[in-house]
């Protein structure tokens, strides 16, 4: 049907036509300013103004106009009343244009008249509570009357039951509150009515669903002043006279009886608490599925009656009403005057104190505030309470206000941090709707550097709800001109933004204009660290999608202009280098890994510009940090991908395999590291060149392994004497056990230096020279660095020297004349043992002297290896 014929439809109890829109316009002056649409809604007294959807032509800007046909109250009243109901509804628009404020419903275009219309023009306008109301009791209605159909008969009786049910009327309009949208309204009206009261010294009077208006925001409006009264000036809480509602006046032209106080009926007075009580009415309407408890029908006598069972009809409903608002509703519906509280008051209660709510104030006088307070709002206030906002009111009450904001540059910044979380949130198909072609305006128009840099920090945001087609042709021609800005924040947040989306990139734009433009921001800010670690993340993100060329040409010497010694810098600089290693598509050398990319990586492992925290996060896969939140430390772990020491010694590998087959490949042969390694016979002490000596008459067996204990044992009797005069210690001695020969072999292992004890017997004596042994061959002995069983020939001569004597404290070292087995003597070979003469003595002569032996019978003055040796001779002699 075109546009020019749609009709609508507005049915009331008395009210029942139908008007075409285009006819409704014609003649009125109105029409010249704006482009009226289809009718939406309908209010005031009796509903006789329509509401139309318009936009101005001037601006484009949308509004609503009213309209009152004129003919309405010729069919309603006698023809002579017709101009009584006209005048009383052009002086309730005057008066909306004298009270401005952001709870009265705001007129764009004062009143128009025509001869067949009255017409004005108001913000938009989505309906009257009225319209709302009617819809959910004549919902109410269909619910409780619900008959089950089974067979014939009940279809029947289903068909006879709708029949008897009241028909929604023409001007409901179907709608369902949120808690908080309920909860926001009141205290709108609330604030309307303090504004009237307080600031406006006047009684609204006709406070009733037909005078709320709910804007598109979702915000309430009060209209309705076709009855207002001006009040006392002197006591703003007395009473003034006013004419009860009456039979004999047009019901147009009067109140809305079902929501007037008992005190007006009864005495012809009212106050401001009167307006209040017509508030608490309509609170109790909203919880009653849209019918008020007073249903007076037009009739004074039926309100009387239902006046005065009041108080119980309140009572049953409070169930229904939150429980925070319970006790001011009862109050407010109170018959005496005294006990309802002011509207003052009533904003004061615990129900309307929600951080949300605050939030929803200040936007709707947002516009009223300075740009500072704006700033603030928007970038701290909206986005705390947002998540307490229901998802229905963001885009009922606040995009529209944020829609309104953005073409204000001073704001911009500020309102694109709510803004981005629209985007985050919303569907693909709200954002489609709703924020697309708002998000355009915002990429072509000059932005300040904070609103830039909001834009392109959150650009993934965006291109994940954007269509393709828009990301190439509106949001890749913004990214690239960021670039280009002379500011470095907008830089760098551009090369973030590369980073966060170059999946949305295609290759070619990678190659001839991302790198390039990066790479001279990086060259103009190489000192930064922020900067240089922006620069560093999208190349690492990027170059995938390069050439290998590229990578080679102008990654590489980029890589080798940082000089920034932070530990984040190096790690993501060995990150790409480990992706350039492991991906053998880049083609990384040996030859470039030796002269280009070792001599950087290199010194940031003595790198004096880190800590210890640092250093363990370069060279460590995870280092534990203590960091502090909340007043409390906690252990935090950073895991690395790959440690600056890993790489390294990955490229050190790779080199030595390449030169390693390089040269097998040419013949030559590579030296095996065995060959440097330190042989253990090397430093054995039968390579020692010590001149030889022998003791005669002396047989090594080999040795065998045993604990301490057993050691001290056996060297408890007479052949411990011997190892004891040997080694220069008691055989009581822990030292006895050990055969310490350090500063003798100062080039011999740890574990050749601790010997086990040898068991030494005394063999008989040989005739032949110094030095000599017995037939059955020459001393042996079991190596450490041999196997158990083994045993080697040993040309070392073990003859203990024997100095001469130096004066008569017995210092001399001598050897017994006689064997155990077999009498003999034991020539001096002093001079056979120039070696232990140089070395050895010199060490037995540092030796402590033991307080046990000097303290002997030998006397105080006996020198310890004298005392020995005479300790031996006595020994030998009695056993012989």
């Amino acid at each position: 049907m075109p546009a020019g014929t749609m009709f609508a439809k507005f049915k009331s109890t008395n009210v029942a036509q139908t008007t075409s829109t285009q006819n409704v316009a014609d003649g009125n002056p109105i029409t010249q300013f704006f482009e009226i649409g289809k009718p939406v809604a309908c209010a005031g007294p009796e509903l006789v103004w329509r509401i139309h959807d318009a936009y101005r032509k001037s601006d484009n800007k949308e509004c609503s106009v009213f309209i009152f046909e004129k003919k309405i109250a010729e069919k309603l009243h006698k023809p002579r009343r017709k101009e009584t109901i006209t005048e009383l509804l052009k002086s309730s628009v005057k008066t909306l244009e004298r009270f401005r404020h952001p709870r009265i419903l705001q007129i764009y275009h004062t009143v128009e008249e025509s001869t067949d219309t009255l017409a004005f023009a108001s913000e938009p306008i989505f309906a009257s509570l009225s319209n709302v109301l009617a819809f959910h009791e004549s919902k109410t209605y269909e619910n409780t009357n619900v008959v089950p159909a089974t067979g014939a008969q009940g279809a029947a009786q289903a068909q006879a039951a709708a029949n008897t049910l009241p028909q929604r009327p023409a001007h409901a309009k179907e709608y369902n509150f949120l808690d908080m949208e309920l909860k926001y309204g009141f205290l709108q009206l609330t604030e309307a009515l303090a504004y009237l009261h307080y600031s406006g010294h006047v009684i609204h009077r006709n406070v009733c669903p037909s005078s709320v208006l709910i804007t598109k925001r979702g915000i309430w409006k009060l209209a309705g002043m076709e009855y207002v009264e001006r009040m006392n000036e002197n006591d703003l809480n007395s009473s003034i006279p006013c004419p009860p509602w009456s039979n004999r006046v047009s019901k147009m032209a009067q109140p809305n009886l079902d929501f007037m106080a008992p005190e007006t009926q009864a005495t012809s007075k009212c106050s401001l608490l009167s307006d209040m009580f017509s508030l608490g009415m309509v609170i109790c309407a909203v919880f009653n599925n849209g019918r008020p408890l007073i249903q007076a029908g037009n009739s004074t006598s039926n309100y009387a009656k239902q006046v005065e069972s009041l108080d119980d009809l309140v009572h049953k409903l409070m169930p229904r009403l939150p429980i925070a608002l319970q006790e001011a509703t009862s109050r407010m519906a109170s018959r005496d005057a005294t006990a309802r509280p002011t509207a003052q008051l009533l904003q004061l209660i615990k129900y309307f104190i929600d951080p949300a709510i605050s939030a929803l104030k200040f936007l709707d006088v947002v516009n009223m505030k300075d740009t500072q307070q704006k700033s603030q709002f928007y970038k701290s206030t909206l986005i705390e309470a947002m998540p307490m906002i229901p998802r229905k009111l963001w885009w009922q009450n606040i995009w529209p206000m944020l829609k309104s904001e953005i073409n204000n540059n001073e704001v911009l910044a500020a309102v694109l941090q709510p803004v981005m979380l629209f985007v985050q949130e919303a569907t693909h198909s709200e954002y489609d709707n709703l924020m697309s072609t708002t998000m355009k305006v915002v990429y072509n128009t000059p932005k300040s550097i904070q609103a830039s840099v909001t834009i392109l920090e959150n650009l993934h945001l965006i291109i994940e709800k954007t269509k393709p087609e828009d990301v190439t042709t509106d949001i890749m021609p913004m990214l690239f001109c960021s670039f280009d800005g002379s500011t470095i924040q907008v830089q760098s947040a551009a090369v973030v933004a590369v980073a966060n989306v170059f999946d949305s990139i295609d290759e070619l734009s990678i190659r001839r204009m991302v790198l390039p433009k990066v790479k001279l921001v990086f060259e103009k800010n190489i000192t930064d660290p922020k900067i240089v670690q922006n620069v560093l993340m999208c190349i690492e993100r990027v170059m995938d999608r390069m050439e290998r060329a590229q990578v080679m040409d102008e990654v590489l010497p980029l890589l080798a202009n940082v000089r920034i010694p932070d530990a984040d810098i190096i790690m993501r600089t060995v990150r790409i280098y480990h992706k350039l290693f492991v991906d053998k598509s880049y083609g990384l050398t040996v030859e470039t890994m030796a002269t280009n990319v070792l001599p950087l990586l290199i010194p940031h492992t003595v790198n004096p510009a880190l800590n210890f925290d640092h250093y363990c996060y370069l060279l460590e896969v995870s280092v534990p940090f203590v960091h502090f939140k909340g007043g409390r430390a906690l252990p935090v772990l950073y895991p690395i991908p790959m440690a600056l020491l890993q790489v390294l010694q990955l490229m050190l590998e790779a080199i030595d395999r390449q030169q390693r087959n390089k040269l097998k490949l040419d013949n030559l042969s590579m030296a095996s590291p065995e060959r440097h390694r330190t042989l253990r016979h090397q430093f054995s002490t039968d390579n020692m060149n010590a001149p030889p000596f022998n003791i005669p008459n002396l047989r090594i067996d080999q040795r065998k392994t045993s604990s301490a204990e057993d050691m001290a044992r056996k060297n408890s009797g007479g052949s411990g004497m011997l190892g004891g005069w040997w080694f220069g210690c008691s055989p009581s001695s822990p030292d006895s056990n050990f055969l310490r020969v350090g500063n003798v072999f100062p080039n011999r292992r740890l574990s050749d230096n601790t010997l086990m004890t040898p068991k030494i017997r005394i063999a008989p004596s040989c005739a032949s020279s110094p030095g000599g042994t017995p037939g059955s061959g020459l001393p042996t002995r079991r190596h450490s660095s041999i196997g158990p069983q083994e045993r080697r020939g040993s040309t070392i001569n073990l003859s203990p020297p024997t100095y001469g004597a130096r004066g008569s404290s017995g210092s001399s070292l001598s050897v017994p004349s006689t064997s155990v087995y077999v009498g003999g003597s034991m020539p001096n070979t002093s001079s056979s043992v120039p070696f232990l003469l140089s070395s050895s003595m010199q060490s037995i002569r540092s030796r402590r002297q033991s307080t046990v032996l000097s303290s002997g019978p030998l006397g105080s003055g006996s020198g310890i290896l004298q005392q020995l040796g005479s300790g031996m001779v006595r020994q030998f002699t009695s056993v012989s």
